[in-house]
């Protein structure tokens, strides 16, 4: 039996649930602003998984890369969230 697709579906699925949040708190406190942060991080990721040997561990590291290019869409979707009143104001942070 191979176990290489439940574990990258699995950690996948875990890397999506972690991200959520984050873009959440990110956008509460910081902003769009943040986007920078995973457009660094994504591209750090996508050349890790260019150079990794192991092939999970270079499946997961392109799966981590482009989550963190996708949360940059999700910061800007999550600001029209916040407009709309589906998520709460940060009333500390300086409307632009």
């Amino acid at each position: 039996m191979y176990f290489e697709g439940i574990i990258i579906g699995l950690i996948s699925f875990l890397i999506i649930g972690i991200l959520h949040p984050v873009v959440i708190k990110g956008e509460y406190y910081i902003g769009k602003k943040i986007w920078p942060f995973f457009l660094l991080s994504g591209i750090i990721f996508l050349v890790i998984s260019l150079v990794l040997n192991h092939l999970i561990l270079s499946i997961i590291s392109g799966v981590l890369g482009f989550s963190l290019l996708w949360s940059i869409h999700e910061t800007y979707e999550q600001e029209k969230r916040v407009k709309k009143g589906w998520f709460p104001y940060n009333p500390n942070k300086k409307k632009y």
